[in-house]
C-alpha cells in the first residue's frame, strides 16, 4: 500500500491498543456516579505498555472528566 514498515508498526500498535481499551472492565460506584478501573487490569497494563503511558495517571483519567 505504500506505507513504511516503521509507520505500519506504529499503526498496528495503536490499533491493539485501542482494542485493549475497549477490553478494559470499569466497574461503576456509588450508583453510577463514580467509576474505578482495578491497577490489575491485564489489558490496562498493555495498552500503556504499548502507547508508553504512566499507569497510574491513565487509571485516574479514565475515571475522571477534568
Amino acid at each position: 500500500v505504500g506505507v513504511k514498515e516503521s509507520h505500519q508498526t506504529t499503526i498496528f500498535r495503536i490499533i491493539a491498543a485501542i482494542l485493549h481499551l475497549g477490553n478494559l472492565e470499569i466497574q461503576g460506584e456509588r450508583d453510577g456516579d463514580a467509576c474505578s478501573v482495578s491497577s490489575e487490569d491485564e489489558h490496562l497494563a498493555n495498552f500503556c505498555g504499548l502507547l508508553g503511558l504512566e499507569h497510574g495517571q491513565m487509571q485516574h483519567w479514565l475515571c475522571h472528566r477534568k
